[in-house]
């Protein structure tokens, strides 16, 4: 039996979507947890077997991953948890109880990059969610944390600015490279794990897109792929707060979205080589021409 959380969010549908196409009728059973179960598509319902509820909830847990062999392991962002460690360890406690309880084998989790970096104790979301991981690792799964940067499906966000003014903003510097991955990358890694349980042990599995790239980068392949001008503009960091905050972020999130974007700024996400191993293959102008370009025409 495998597990899927978030499998109405932006990583988990997809890969709930690729083990739809992977896995035959009638072969290893596939399990969601999902809030509300009206949002999976009808032919998906009629594929998977739906637990309804919160994953972080002891009850939901318990019912969630008994019987379970794998589990893909994602924490929904909770912009008004009282703290960090309430918003990813506190939410993967009761999941972490299942995990032992129930003999889950395996478990594959979305995490970040930036362990054993000089920043890693202070990167706010980032520090945040090497903890969980300790906690997964600590029950004795077998445990992959897929190690990510900056994703590129983070423009679709911006949408309304780039359609209306082709502008973009971010607080990094406008010539600062750094990895940018593909959210559709990440979860073909996720399913390959899933999909393939001789690995043992705990590790992470960095996907660092194909190549480094900067604001200025992305804003000139923005231009060539939409036709039009695009424009990249850093805010500060006391900006991210103030924006945060007004549109209904608690204190605790906003403050580990601004360390996390400093930690960025000084180093975070480059700490890991882009190998073949690495690397994930989808570009920024190939992601710019099959989401991006949709998006804005939408």
């Amino acid at each position: 039996m495998l597990v899927i959380t978030t499998p109405t969010g932006a990583i988990g549908r997809q890969v709930l979507s690729l083990l739809l196409d992977r896995v035959p009728p009638g072969g290893e059973g596939l399990r969601v947890v999902v809030r509300d179960p009206a949002r999976l598509p009808a032919p998906v319902r009629d594929r998977v077997e739906v637990v309804p509820g919160s994953h972080g909830d002891p009850e939901v847990a318990d019912r969630t991953f008994a019987g379970a062999d794998a589990v893909f392991w994602l924490v929904p962002p909770d912009v008004r948890a009282p703290s960090l460690d309430a918003a990813y360890a506190g939410f993967t406690r009761a999941a972490a109880r299942a995990f032992r309880t129930h003999g889950v084998a395996h478990v594959v989790g979305v995490s970040a990059l930036g362990r054993g970096t000089a920043v890693a104790d202070r990167a706010g979301l980032v520090t945040a969610s090497l903890a969980m991981d300790d906690l997964i690792a600590g029950t004795g799964v077998a445990y992959r944390a897929l190690a990510n940067p900056s994703f590129m499906d983070n423009l679709l966000r911006q949408v309304g600015p780039l359609r209306e003014a082709g502008l973009f903003t971010d607080t990094v510097a406008p010539g600062r490279r750094a990895p940018v991955a593909a959210t559709r990358d990440i979860a073909a890694a996720a399913v390959d794990l899933l999909l393939d349980r001789s690995w043992t042990g705990v590790g992470s599995v960095p996907v660092l897109g194909p190549e480094d790239l900067s604001p200025e980068d992305m804003a000139r392949t923005m231009t060539e792929v939409l036709g039009r001008p695009i424009r990249y503009e850093r805010r500060t960091l006391d900006d991210l707060a103030a924006g945060l905050t007004a549109a209904g972020t608690g204190a605790a999130f906003a403050r580990g979205m601004v360390d996390m974007m400093r930690a960025k700024e000084d180093g975070l996400d480059d700490g890991v080589p882009r190998t073949s191993r690495t690397a994930s293959p989808t570009t920024f102008r190939r992601w710019c021409e099959d989401v991006l370009r949709p998006a804005l025409a939408a």
